[in-house]
């Protein structure tokens, strides 16, 4: 009786077209990929090489006064009063204005640590007046022109 119903169901799943059980579960083989090839470019090495360090020196100009008064002038307009070194730079869109046309002319930026005290225009005539030197202590001492008691041995 057990061949019998085996038999039946055999022969529906045949007429029907349900596909064998193994198919169902997974019997069934699935298909092998072959693996991609994929081509990788050869890389050279990075080049390390050491750029050189960014000079820092700034030498403020003779006429920077006047122009710092124009640059103000403009940007402020004509509620602008006498006395244009008092003009207060507590908005930050006219502070950033003047400072980033200052920055371009004169090829030296303020640093993001003293943002916070440009309040004024005289404060940043003040610091645009400051000369920046690049040079270390050692290379002043190297240029300097030393007393003939001292004696610098740069190697020993």
């Amino acid at each position: 009786m057990a061949a019998s119903c085996g038999l039946v169901r055999a022969w529906r799943r045949l007429s029907l077209g349900v596909p064998p059980r193994r198919a169902l579960w997974g019997g069934m083989r699935k298909k092998v990929r072959e693996p991609e090839v994929v081509e990788t470019a050869v890389l050279e090495p990075p080049i390390l090489v050491c750029p050189p360090p960014r000079s820092r020196k700034y030498l403020p100009p003779e006429d920077l006064q006047s122009r710092l008064e124009s640059h103000v002038r403009e940007i402020f307009g004509p509620s602008l009063s006498e006395d244009w070194q008092k003009a207060s730079l507590k908005e930050s869109k006219l502070k950033y204005r003047l400072l980033a046309q200052l920055a371009a002319e004169l090829g030296h930026t303020v640093p993001n640590s003293r943002l916070h005290q440009m309040c004024t225009a005289g404060d940043v005539l003040a610091f645009y007046s400051t000369q920046v030197k690049d040079a270390s202590k050692f290379d002043e001492l190297c240029t300097a022109e030393l007393p003939s008691n001292l004696k610098i041995m740069w190697e020993h």
